[in-house]
């Protein structure tokens, strides 16, 4: 995608770089389509489920790659989340999308709000079998809209920012392009099981850091105290969605700070809801293995488990393309571009980090070197210099994690060090 540092146009965190083309074939939708949106897909997955709907053209040109492609008004099953996807994650949308949605509980439509289109930033790295499964797709970032059952949606070609003004018309969009609108489902019911249960807690709570002796103190790295942790069981991850196994690296050398992109119009209350949603975006719209992020993290400072594998281990994710090995990604649900993230989110990656990064050894106000495995800042191969505590746009060109939070990252950087004692 196209970086800000190289253009105006804004980059966010959210989807694949990695070989076209099927759909991915978890991607079946939810039951019988609605009577108005006939090029819907069943998904078999209950409850919860994402309808993808094809998109057409809107202007007399019917062409494939029109430049003006959408949906009308149209009743659908209720959907708390929205997205657009298409055939290659190669290819870049360049121009608008836009959408309105109707409130189930309100029947009232919302104004017009914009889906943000450059977003191949997260995603494995180049090469991986996960980047190169065949699955992946194309995708904007998805956005939280609440409980809606219509949709319209018109997605508008526009040139390239730095193209001449004299230069033709738009390039065409990109082709497949579809409507995915996620419905999060309910929390999964505890397991009857009680062994299984006890085994499997909704949430670790916090544990203090062993007490350190003191004449090892110099020499044994810092640890924080592991903050409580919503499990994956506890946001209700449907485990069935994603691939079995998990993928290791083979530490945790940098922390990448992301924010969602979902838009901040979300009660914490809701956030399992949204968390479940943008997993099931990354799984069954964009083709992904599991859950992008490592963990996220709510306005109000709850912590969750991303991708599965363990919470203290170092599961390879999928948020920082180029930048996976050995790194762990942590998305700050909402949208920070021009809004403060709130003290209690910074002071949840604050102790995060400063747990996490100390197992293996980091001090968070330090520095250290990863690898590329390729992007748009740092070819293939080179060893990158970063802040053991980094934004998402010291790895890519990206808007990521957005202007308000990245510039609290230094605060996060002290207060997690603080944590850990140093």
């Amino acid at each position: 995608m196209r970086g800000f540092l190289a253009s105006s146009t804004g980059v966010t965190c959210a989807a694949a770089l990695a070989l076209p083309l099927a759909p991915p074939a978890a991607a079946a939708t939810s039951s019988a389509p609605p009577a108005t949106s006939p090029t819907a897909r069943p998904e078999a997955h209950a409850p919860g489920g994402t309808q993808s709907l094809r998109l057409t053209p809107l202007a007399r040109d019917r062409a494939p790659g029109a430049a003006e492609q959408g949906l009308r008004r149209q009743n659908v099953r209720q959907f708390s989340l929205v997205g657009v996807v298409w055939d290659s994650p190669a290819t870049e949308l360049h121009g608008r999308v836009q959408v309105r949605t109707r409130a189930t509980a309100t029947g009232t439509w919302s104004g017009w709000q914009e889906l943000e289109t450059h977003n191949a930033d997260h995603a494995a790295d180049p090469g991986t079998p996960e980047s190169a499964s065949g699955r992946i797709r194309g995708a904007t970032a998805p956005l939280w809209v609440g409980e809606s059952d219509g949709v319209e949606v018109r997605v508008r070609a526009e040139n390239a920012p730095g193209t001449a003004r004299s230069a033709p018309a738009a390039a065409p969009l990109p082709t497949g392009l579809h409507l995915e609108l996620v419905d999060p489902g309910e929390a999964a019911p505890p397991p009857t099981n009680r062994a299984r249960s006890e085994a499997e807690p909704s949430v670790l709570p916090a544990r203090p850091a062993p007490p350190a002796r003191a004449a090892r103190q110099r020499a044994e790295p810092h640890v924080g105290s592991r903050p409580a942790i919503t499990t994956r069981r506890g946001w209700g991850a449907d485990e069935k969605l994603r691939e079995k196994g998990f993928v290791y690296t083979k530490k945790v050398k940098t922390a990448f700070v992301h924010h969602s992109a979902t838009g901040n119009n979300y009660r914490c209350s809701q956030a399992p809801s949204v968390i479940r949603s943008i997993y099931r975006y990354h799984v069954n719209s964009t083709g992904w293995r599991d859950l992008g992020y490592n963990f996220l993290v709510d306005k109000c400072g709850n912590i969750y488990e991303g991708r599965a594998g363990g919470v203290s281990k170092p599961v390879l994710g999928a948020h920082t393309l180029g930048f996976n090995a050995n790194s762990m990604g942590i998305a700050v649900l909402g949208t920070y571009s021009s809004k403060k993230p709130s003290p209690a989110a910074l002071k949840a990656i604050a102790r995060l980090t400063a747990w996490k990064v100390g197992l293996y050894g980091m001090n968070p106000r330090g520095k250290t070197y990863l690898k590329s495995g390729g992007g748009n800042l740092y070819r293939k191969g080179r060893k990158v210099r970063l802040n053991v505590i980094s934004g998402h746009r010291d790895g890519f060109a990206t808007n990521c994690p957005g202007t308000q939070l990245y510039a609290k990252l230094d605060s996060a950087r002290s207060k997690a060090a603080a944590y850990q004692g140093r």
